[in-house]
């Protein structure tokens, strides 16, 4: 039982820290289990006179500590379990600590731990304080200097900055010193040690510098981290051309590791990244392996702006740097693979992810007010919301103004630790608009809805369109503002002929009335093009309004949306009881009529066939039965299949390519189309598809078409699915990121004893808990990835779910955490599977030990 009630931090509580840091020099003399730090930090007084100098450290052997050289005895200084206090200091004073840690034991993997026998860290957000005592909050920025000592075996001895120094030690060990002149908060600070492979190229900045690029890898790796290293090329170059940003070390290095809690971090001059979003080659990585390391290498390049030069004042304020690099790493995007496929790749994310969040009791606004643990906070709302509100920004402003006020920006705030509404305020003086209504956007949880209707005069040839909008309470929060919510809308006719071309319409109130004269025939409204706003629209458009906008509205996001938004009803339809035959019949016609349309990219014929996801679904109901919605959603998907059977297999059939695989868009669209049709065949698994299907499997010459074939045939099951599997590990079973991927795709078996496949696979010998990649693969792939078998009558999901949970916070509190979701939204479940869900919350509320991380959001879910 609990007894202790930890206490929030909050965002009125903030103030600034009383001592600046001006240079920090660190000197680590690293060994696996007892590693020396001894950090020497000048320090300068800008608070009170008497305040004591609190330095935040956590699971540190003091050794030592001293003020300008003289050795502080035991009643000068307090030692707690999270920080150091030292009661008088002077105005200004160098302080040294000495302290050891065992890297080896730590398996929260955040601060200095060991992966695959390197050192590496991992200090975002509070991992610095685990390495030496400092003030471990992002608003103090310092210079840095580190000299690193190791054994010779730890070949390459890496750091933030330059390299300013390198050479041999006695007793078989070597050192290098590097030196980062710009200053930064902690959480940047990096260090790598370990045998490793470098690929190594350079780049030429607009203003003529070259930098030298490296990319440091496992020994024979090398090769894979050729699309990276382009990636980051490419990134380099289009920042300079979209935003003006050129980079400012001379010196640019990323690291791949096995083990690491995030995706990657924009450490200062040296990110560290998870080596599934860095290593790929045909046979190992999928497209969207290649897609997903296009993004993330240049979402962590983006940040040495929008998060390095400028950082955030507080944690509150983490939307600053990520919502804004968020924004520029879609952009680029875009710019690489189609604008219209990459928006609705990235609105399908938002919606599955981040519109999940603002449903549930984990709702919060992007900008929080208060937090146990921040790293709880590193949500869908702060990085996909956040994006979504720059965006937003944009378009009411103009790209123009847009571009000016983040050139005021970077100007005015490089080298600080700032807030959003200094941000804000930049844009203001931009445009010379008061965007004073917008901060509540950062402010305000929930996802808005807006309701559309609409009047057409056939006499006056005029169109009368009334918005309204409301936000439902969220925790905290049970009364709403208006929010500026910016509504692109475009008019098309009947046959598809644009009546008027798109406009803005800016609802900045609950309701607005727009008046269009000269629509010479009735209109089909094509409203949210582009998806201006992240909100649930609701329109007054019917069907046969849907389906022309499916067959022709110029606004290809929208036209995805029709066939979504027709696909969404037919379902849920099915699942109330209450089936439409007809219109079931009507979708799959025009579904195919899609297909056949040589304009249309293949990529986004591909996400036409892709139905709504089960989590999407139980998004647009009141009470989710998941059995239900699975049911229907599998019934439409098998009526496409067997009414569209000989199209889907000649297109099969003629997009097999024999070509040598580019992991370009054009070709990754003609894959993805081609393992659509693989999947809709599934559904319908007589002879003639399950041959199609095991050819597929076999005779795959890369990796997307080999996951393809194996998921389909997992989705069928049987002895199909069994050889597969067999011969898949049998395969790839030394090859740890091929491997996630052979557990992912049994999470998500849709068969009988799914459970019970689960669990034996936590037994498998090549399942290793402490592994974030694997564990994610398997335990978040079954209780996301698997709704109708985790949401199984018995409670068996949900109890599976809570003991991964209580084990991983042993030693991963923060990976533990973001395991909590699936569990969170049980009010919205039918009361016999919410009753179960809310069971195994109070079962691990109640646990002995429990993590602050894993605590804070189960209250918030059970409160």
């Amino acid at each position: 039982m609990r007894t202790d009630t930890p206490q929030p931090i909050r965002l009125a509580d903030y103030r600034p820290f009383p001592f600046s840091i001006e240079t920090t020099s660190l000197e680590f003399q690293l060994d696996p289990t007892a590693t020396r730090v001894r950090a020497s930090l000048e320090v300068l007084r800008r608070g009170e006179a008497d305040e004591p100098l609190v330095l935040n450290g956590e699971r540190l052997k003091l050794m030592s500590a001293a003020i300008d050289g003289q050795p502080l005895s035991a009643n000068e200084y307090a030692l707690d379990g999270e920080h150091l206090t030292i009661h008088q200091v002077p105005d200004r004073f160098v302080l040294t600590t000495e302290v050891e840690i065992d890297p080896s034991a730590n398996k929260a993997l955040m601060g200095l731990y060991m992966s695959g026998g390197r050192f590496c860290t991992q200090c975002e957000a509070e991992g610095f304080r685990t390495i030496t005592f400092f003030p471990d909050r992002p608003d103090v920025l310092s210079r840095y200097t580190v000299r690193i000592e190791a054994d010779k075996a730890f070949a390459h001895l890496l750091s933030n900055g330059n390299l300013l120094d390198s050479g041999e030690l006695e007793g078989g060990r070597h050192f290098a010193v590097w030196n980062d002149p710009f200053p930064k908060p902690a959480y940047l600070f990096a260090l790598v040690a370990g045998q490793l492979d470098v690929l190594e190229d350079s780049f030429v900045t607009m203003s003529g510098r070259a930098v030298a690029l490296k990319v440091f890898v496992d020994p024979g790796m090398a090769p894979r981290a050729a699309y990276a290293m382009d990636s980051l090329k490419r990134s380099m170059k289009w920042d300079e051309e979209a935003f003006g940003r050129e980079y400012d070390l001379d010196l640019f290095m990323i690291v791949a590791v096995r083990d690491f809690n995030f995706g990657a971090m924009e450490n200062k001059g040296l990110n560290i990244f998870n080596s599934s979003l860095l290593l790929a080659a045909p046979e190992t990585a999928t497209d969207l392996d290649y897609e997903r390391i296009e993004g993330v290498v240049a979402h962590e390049y983006f940040h040495n702006w929008t998060g390095n030069r400028i950082t955030c004042r507080d944690w509150f304020q983490l939307c600053l740097k990520e919502g804004l690099t968020v924004f520029r790493d879609q952009s680029f995007s875009a710019d690489m693979r189609g604008e219209a496929v990459q928006r609705i790749k990235d609105v399908k994310a938002l919606r599955a992810r981040q519109f999940a969040e603002d449903a549930g009791p984990l709702a919060h606004p992007v900008r929080p007010s208060s937090y146990l643990k921040i790293d709880n906070f590193y949500t869908a709302t702060i990085y996909e919301k956040g994006s979504e509100l720059i965006r937003m920004l944009k378009t009411i402003l103009g790209a123009a103004a847009f571009r000016k006020g983040l050139d005021i920006y970077f100007e005015r705030h490089d080298g600080e630790a700032t807030t959003v509404e200094a941000f804000i305020a930049c844009f203001a003086d931009a445009s010379g608009r008061n965007l004073s209504d917008f901060f509540a956007w950062y402010e305000q949880a929930g996802t808005p809805s807006v309701d559309l209707t609409h009047v057409y005069d056939e006499t006056a040839k005029a169109l009368t369109i009334t918005l309204r909008q409301s936000t439902a309470p969220t925790g905290g929060q049970p009364t709403k503002r208006p929010l500026p919510i910016p509504v692109t809308i475009g008019l098309i006719d009947a046959e598809g002929a644009v009546l008027r071309d798109s406009e803005l319409v800016l609802l900045d109130g609950p309701e607005k009335t727009v008046r269009w004269e000269d629509v010479a025939r009735p209109p089909v409204i094509s409203a949210l093009r582009g998806f201006s706003a992240p909100v649930n629209l609701t329109t007054d458009t019917r069907p046969a309004d849907r389906y022309v906008q499916f067959a022709a509205d110029p606004d290809l996001f929208n036209r995805w949306e029709a066939g979504q938004t027709l696909a969404k009803d037919l379902i849920l339809a099915r699942a109330a009881g209450t089936p439409d035959e007809l219109g079931e019949e009507r979708y799959a016609d025009a579904l195919g009529r899609a297909l056949v349309d040589e304009a249309s990219d293949p990529a986004f014929k591909a996400l036409l066939l892709a139905l709504p996801a089960e989590g999407d679904l139980a998004l647009a109901v009141e009470v989710v039965d998941p059995a239900a919605i699975h049911a229907a959603r599998d019934h439409l998907k098998t009526r496409i299949a067997v009414h569209l059977g000989d199209l889907l297999r000649r297109l099969h059939g003629d997009l097999q390519s024999e070509r040598e695989f580019s992991p370009d868009a054009r070709e990754a669209g003609k894959r993805a189309l081609r393992n659509a049709c693989c999947d809709l065949l599934a559904s319908d698994p007589h002879a003639v598809n399950v041959d199609r299907i095991v050819g597929h499997f076999e005779s795959a010459t890369n990796m997307t078409d080999a996951i393809g074939g194996l998921s389909a045939l997992v989705a069928i099951g049987g002895e199909p699915a069994e050889k597969a599997l067999a011969a898949f590990h049998a395969k790839w079973r030394a090859e740890p990121l091929v491997l996630d991927k052979w557990f992912a795709a049994q999470a998500r078996d849709p068969g009988e004893g799914a459970i019970g496949r689960i669990l034996a696979l936590t037994a498998h010998p090549d399942f290793d808990a402490t592994n974030p990649n694997r564990l994610r693969a398997l335990v978040q792939g079954f209780a996301s990835g698997n709704p109708a078998k985790f949401h199984d009558a018995s409670g068996a999901g949900y109890r599976f779910l809570a003991d991964q949970i209580l084990a991983v916070d042993g030693f991963n509190p923060m990976t533990a955490a973001r395991l909590v979701e699936p569990l969170g939204a049980w009010r919205r479940y039918a009361p016999e599977l919410g009753a179960l869900m809310q069971a195994q919350l109070e079962r691990i509320r109640a646990h002995e030990g429990l993590s602050k991380n894993v605590l804070e959001l189960v209250s918030r879910a059970l409160d």
